[in-house]
C-alpha cells in the first residue's frame, strides 16, 4: 500500500535548518507547464568546471572534477571524480572571450567515462589558443 506526505517544509529534528533528501534515479517532477512529467536525477547536470585557460591554468569553481591537465595552448583534459556510466554523455563548452575565440569539442577516442579533452579555436583561424575563462558542463548517466 502507497502513502504521501503533504507538507510545506522539511527540516532537520532541531528545527534549525533542511534536511537531506534521497531521491530515487525514478523519482520525477512535473514539468513548468504542468503537461509533462521528467526524470529527476537525469536532468541534473553531472560535472561542471570554470578554469582560467591563459598562464598557469587553473580551477575557479568546479562539481565532479578531479583533475585538470594543460596539454598546451588551448587543450586541456578534465578528469571526472565519479564516472559517468559509458562515454554517450554530452558535454558543452562556452569560453568567456571577446575578440572571437570559440570552444572546440573533444576529438574522437579522447572521451571516455573518466573524462574528455576540449580544444579552445580563433574563430575562422585553423589553430588553438588560450581563453582567459572555459567553461564545461556535462550532462548523461552517472555510472
Amino acid at each position: 500500500m502507497s502513502s504521501q506526505l503533504n507538507v510545506d517544509t522539511i527540516v532537520d529534528k532541531a528545527g534549525s535548518g533542511g534536511s537531506n533528501v534521497k531521491m530515487a534515479n525514478t523519482s520525477t517532477y512535473v514539468s513548468d507547464g504542468g503537461a509533462v512529467t521528467q526524470n529527476t536525477v537525469q536532468g541534473l547536470c553531472k560535472f561542471f568546471s570554470n578554469i582560467i585557460g591563459t598562464g598557469t591554468i587553473a580551477t575557479r569553481d568546479s562539481f565532479n572534477q578531479s583533475g585538470i591537465t594543460d596539454n598546451g595552448t588551448g587543450d586541456y583534459d578534465f578528469t571526472i571524480t565519479n564516472n559517468m556510466n559509458s562515454d554517450d554523455y554530452s558535454q558543452q563548452l562556452t569560453v568567456d572571450y571577446s575578440s572571437g575565440h570559440v570552444g572546440g569539442s573533444y576529438s574522437e577516442g579522447e572521451q571516455n567515462a573518466g573524462g574528455f579533452r576540449i580544444y579552445v579555436a580563433e574563430i575562422h583561424v585553423n589553430t588553438t589558443t588560450d581563453a582567459p575563462v572555459a567553461m564545461v558542463t556535462v550532462h548523461g548517466d552517472l555510472a
